[in-house]
């Protein structure tokens, strides 16, 4: 893929960035905990009320013996909860099988998919291929259950006030023992699906739809739809040709859309024990990245378009308009490894590509793809109004690096006007960084960037984490309160924001 030049990019300056702050982000936290939040910098708006649920790997070793990466570690959920200006922390493990059998060993028992070797050798990981559920890549609450989600296994189940470990969950049967369930659901808000005919022309109630891949020579993608209640309404499977690297997916009303990484997968040097099973994976830059075009009724056929070669990992948002598809997605020119690094602390950013929000423009007619560079700078984990999922929008707000060009730790917040083009940026480098902003929409809002975005960040001059809430309309001005943990959260990957308060009662 030609990598183009925005022309809406910012030109900010590079910052000389100290490798110990970031690398003091990547400390474990072996601690559990539960306290009000008492050293806050400015206010946390009255009408804020519910709970910032987070996840992420809460552990970079299992008693001293570190992992390879950090995708490798053990899933922390931490909890935000808002009510009436008060805002209280708790953060807990997930319990899975896994967790808790090596915290009583001591030891790693599983290998990791991202390197992670258990202690003994190449005898001791040759053929050993069990997977490792660490639960630690999103939490959702949905249908009355508080989840957390790990693309390649069942969700566990959460409880929502206490953070206690209930047991792995299969959906009230929607799932097998076994089954897995994406780490990357998408929340369709209830707009109209005039194709499907459960819908019946006006705006049906919020769903959440997800999928799960079984890869191979041929893979297949199954897609679920669950309602409010929890409910299965729709789930249908479908085989792709080739074997198809898919870590999240773009919905629109009609469609789900998938991109089918240019990648294959040499099994052998995973199972003689020398590498973890994504080490495995070969980026084939003269094959084209292949588009899935999944209706969600499950009736018409898939279609299957072909772009330059590029690595997806995140989706902004995608729509229809005028008969076409949008999608737009933060694109890799090649697959972002680490290298030649041992493990991710010796990682070299200038050998690794960045990541930048590119739009597609499917015509699904003419079977064509068109593709445009939206933003340069390198950038990732979008995030928009709720309410916008899966329509046009014109407001996104993503996480990039303070400077304008390069690869680096993602340092600032960028908001994106799809109409004008305008960019802003609010940065915390040179020695803040910068985890996945959640977009909270104000009650009664009325304009769609009339909200607030919340930020779990590592101040490294503190080394703690700090919880931000930045005014969604101007985010130049910066927090409009900062909230001061007592500790570190390690760098995390997702989570969701629920209106529904899990919290203790209000201190007097």
């Amino acid at each position: 893929m030609q990598t183009l030049q925005s022309p809406t990019s910012l030109s900010t300056a590079s910052v000389s960035i100290d490798r110990d702050d970031w690398l003091s982000g990547y400390r474990s936290q072996t601690q559990e905990f539960t306290y009000w939040i008492d050293q806050i910098e400015g206010q946390i708006p009255l009408d804020l009320e519910g709970v910032l649920f987070r996840n992420g790997p809460g552990l970079l070793d299992v008693q001293g013996h570190p992992v390879s990466h950090p995708f490798d570690g053990d899933g922390m959920i931490s909890a935000i909860a808002f009510r009436g200006g008060r805002a209280h922390y708790c953060n807990r493990f997930v319990r899975t099988q896994a967790y808790v059998a090596e915290q009583k060993a001591g030891k790693p028992l599983y290998r990791g998919v991202f390197g992670t070797q258990k202690p003994g050798g190449l005898l001791a990981n040759a053929f050993d291929i069990k997977l490792k559920n660490i639960a630690n890549t999103h939490v959702i609450y949905w249908g009355g259950k508080l989840l957390a989600l790990w693309e390649a296994a069942e969700p566990h189940r959460l409880d929502p006030n206490t953070l206690e470990t209930l047991g792995v969950d299969y959906l009230d049967g929607v799932l097998k023992p076994g089954g897995a369930f994406s780490a990357h659901p998408r929340i369709d808000p209830g707009w109209a699906c005039p194709d499907s005919p459960d819908r019946e022309g006006g705006p049906a109630q919020p769903r959440l739809v997800n999928f799960s891949v079984k890869p191979g020579l041929s893979s297949t993608i199954t897609l679920y739809e669950l309602d409010s209640t929890g409910q299965l309404v729709h789930q249908h499977s479908h085989a792709i040709p080739g074997f198809a690297f898919l870590h999240d997916f773009a919905l629109t009303p009609n469609y789900c859309v998938f991109f089918q990484n240019p990648v294959s997968f040499n099994p052998l040097p995973y199972a003689l024990g020398l590498k973890g099973a994504a080490e495995c994976l070969q980026f084939n830059p003269n094959q084209p990245t292949r588009i899935i075009v999944i209706p969600r009724d499950g009736k018409r056929p898939v279609q299957i378009l072909e772009t330059q070669p590029c690595f997806v990992f995140h989706h902004a948002n995608a729509f229809e308009h005028d008969g076409k598809v949008y999608v737009d997605s933060v694109c890799y020119r090649s697959f972002p490894s680490l290298e030649d690094a041992k493990n991710y602390r010796e990682v070299d950013f200038s050998k690794v590509p960045e990541g930048q929000l590119w739009q597609f423009t499917l015509d699904l007619t003419a079977k064509t793809v068109e593709s445009e560079c939206v933003v340069s700078r390198c950038c990732e984990f979008p995030t928009l109004h709720p309410d916008h999922v899966g329509r046009p929008y014109r407001y996104l707000y993503i996480a990039a690096t303070h400077a304008s060009t390069g690869n680096a730790p993602l340092q600032a917040l960028l908001k994106v006007d799809g109409l004008t083009g305008e960019q802003q940026l609010w940065s915390v480098a040179p020695r803040g960084f910068m985890g996945e902003p959640i977009f909270v929409p104000r009650p009664n809002g009325t304009e769609e960037d009339d909200g607030w975005l919340l930020i779990l960040l590592y101040n490294a001059e503190r080394r703690c984490s700090d919880l931000t809430i930045l005014d969604a309309r101007n985010i130049e001005k910066g927090p409009i309160a900062r909230l001061l943990l007592n500790h570190h959260v390690p760098y995390g990957l997702h989570g969701s924001f629920t209106p529904n308060y899990f919290g203790p009662a209000e201190e007097l």
